[in-house]
């Protein structure tokens, strides 16, 4: 299998590898969000930031240490890190470890110790976990080479990924763990756990709730701040629709295709008519141009917006050229509209996280409106969504407090919603004293719960959990990770108190979805002696972690002081 390994990888790199990096979309901009960055934009003449043989104002080098990063996570994990301070953090260390395997001398591996370590990657890794070829030749049937990396780039990123790994071996040390450890491990990860969860039905939870007008104000003036109005933009706009240029558009047969080609993906294939267990001899063969006709229209409309998008935009822009050379003030706007058929539109104000849908609804909209003033009344050409426009400056307006009888309702209904919050925390600690005592009484479970339900208000429903253990996988199908926070401290026949599970309402706001009582039907406990063969084993999971986090704790100090080093490089003197 090793040989196959090395046979195919040596045919296939340029291709799979341009694959991973399709699939985890390197996009080279780095915006990272944790100071001090990588990357940060703007001006070519700053200064060097020396970071361990890197320049961290140097846009080559910061496309270098975080692309790499990104290839090396996707490669090791088989998934990429949406967290742009993750990203950064892990860039970092892995450069501080890479400047320590030089410093200690350590040379490149050999093929012979990267093969095996391909083989272990989970970019490669099938549903069991282990290389699975078949994966391998769906990334290269289907991707085709990304030209911004190599061959030689990826088998370098794959050489320092081991090179890493070993100087973290070597600055973690033994990893110490003591045997009360290893048995509290054991008893959260291999207890045999028997349980009932009670769900009960926040949406079902109906209390009356009375207030009045005195009460309401005292609310309203305790909570202020959540009603109060922000500053808004009050614009006009003029719209330039991407409709109004489809006509201007024409597509050329090869133009059409070559959008098609550049990618399929975008555009998948309508349900065959004939079943796909039909025999293989009645089924199409799959071809590239058959492929093309059955999207055609949908390719057509895709390039003919893209390509009115653009004319609407060059339009926008053009118009926003004119009222600039032209010194065009609001006051002296009206002959330029005359003269290019364009009217002014009326937006409502909006704040600047709320722009109109006119206007996209996106936050760029709104930013770009909060620029304007009096002194500049027009924007650049921005993007609708629909098209481009240009907007106009009218008013800013204020934040403001408003008066309590504007905003009532809305007082109204967030006191309601408090209290019944309050109420439905309140009867799930009366619901844990009923049935606890109901189970003293000799009652079942269930039996206490529809006892307690017919005067609770509301619907609770059972279910059961038997026989499983937090280390099972898969989990029993159902099981809120709720509940498995509830088992930490839960013991035999007790009932934990209710956990609140968290939702969103119609508004999009987040509520209470429900509430989850556990009990804990039966816990059978695990052997927790040196004789048991899972001792050992989390005796060396545990002692590897430990070790870990020290030698990535001594790996972010170390990046600290590099950062703190540079940090006076990165201001310019006086």
């Amino acid at each position: 299998m090793i040989t196959w390994i090395q046979k195919t990888f040596q045919q296939h790199f340029k291709v799979i590898f341009a694959a991973l990096l399709a699939v985890t979309i390197i996009s080279f901009i780095f915006t990272i969000g944790a100071s001090p960055g990588i990357g940060r934009a703007g001006n070519q003449e700053r200064p060097n930031r020396p970071f361990f043989g890197l320049n961290l104002n140097s846009a080559d080098d910061a496309r270098q240490i975080n692309g790499d990063a990104q290839l090396s996570i996707y490669l090791q994990a088989g998934y990429s890190i949406p967290d742009e301070a993750q990203l950064e953090q892990y860039a970092f260390t892995r450069q501080a470890a890479l400047h320590l395997a030089d410093e200690l001398g350590l040379p490149a591996p050999s093929q012979s110790e990267i093969t095996p370590y391909l083989y272990t990657l989970r970019a490669f890794a099938g549903p069991d976990g282990k290389f699975d070829p078949k994966v391998y030749a769906r990334f290269r049937d289907s991707l085709q080479t990304n030209p911004r990396m190599t061959e030689a780039d990826v088998a370098r990123i794959l050489a320092d990924d081991l090179r890493a790994q070993q100087v973290q071996r070597l600055l973690s040390g033994p990893g110490y763990v003591l045997p009360s450890d290893i048995r509290h491990e054991l008893l959260l990860g291999e207890s045999v756990w028997n349980l009932t969860v009670a769900s009960v039905d926040y949406a079902a939870y109906s209390p009356t709730i009375t207030v009045d007008d005195a009460t309401l104000a005292k609310y309203f003036e305790s909570n202020a701040a959540r009603y109060q109005i922000p500053a808004q933009v009050s614009v006009d706009y003029l719209d330039f629709p991407s409709d109004a240029y489809a006509a201007q558009v024409t597509l050329a047969d090869a133009e059409v295709r070559k959008y098609f080609d550049a990618d399929p993906s975008r555009f998948p294939k309508p349900a065959p008519a004939t079943p796909a267990t039909a025999p293989a001899l009645l089924q199409a063969p799959a071809t590239p141009d058959a492929d093309f006709a059955a999207v055609r229209p949908e390719v057509e409309k895709a390039l003919r917006r893209e390509r009115s998008d653009r004319l609407a935009a060059k339009a926008a822009a053009d118009f926003s050229v004119s009222l600039f050379e032209q010194k065009i003030t609001p006051a002296t706007l009206a002959p330029l509209l005359a003269a290019s058929k364009l009217t002014v539109k009326s937006a409502p104000a909006f704040s600047r996280t709320s722009a109109p849908a006119e206007l996209g609804g996106e936050p760029e909209a709104a930013a770009e409106a909060f620029k304007l003033g009096a002194d500049h009344p027009f924007s650049d050409a921005i993007s609708t969504g629909h098209g481009s426009a240009i907007l106009i400056w009218k008013a800013a307006i204020a934040p403001r407090q408003p008066a309590f009888t504007e905003v009532r309702e809305k007082v109204l209904a967030d006191y309601r919603k408090d209290q019944k919050d309050i109420l439905f925390s309140g009867l799930g600690k009366s619901l844990q004293t009923r049935l606890s005592a109901s189970l003293k009484a000799g009652e079942t479970f269930d039996q206490a719960v529809t006892e307690a339900a017919a005067t609770a208000g509301t619907k609770i429903e059972t279910k059961n959990y038997p026989g499983f253990t937090l280390a099972t996988r898969p989990r029993p199908e159902g099981l809120d990770d709720n509940v498995l926070a509830a088992l930490i401290t839960l013991q035999k026949g007790e009932i934990a108190p209710m956990a609140l599970v968290a939702g969103s309402a119609a508004d999009g706001t987040r509520t209470i979805e429900k509430g989850l009582l556990v009990f804990a039907a039966d816990k059978q406990l695990p052997d927790l002696t040196a004789a048991n063969p899972k001792f050992a084993t989390l005796k060396q999971q545990i002692a590897s972690q430990v070790a870990n986090g020290n030698g990535n704790s001594y790996l972010v100090e170390l990046v600290q002081q590099e950062l703190e080093k540079t940090k006076a490089a990165a201001i310019p003197a006086p």
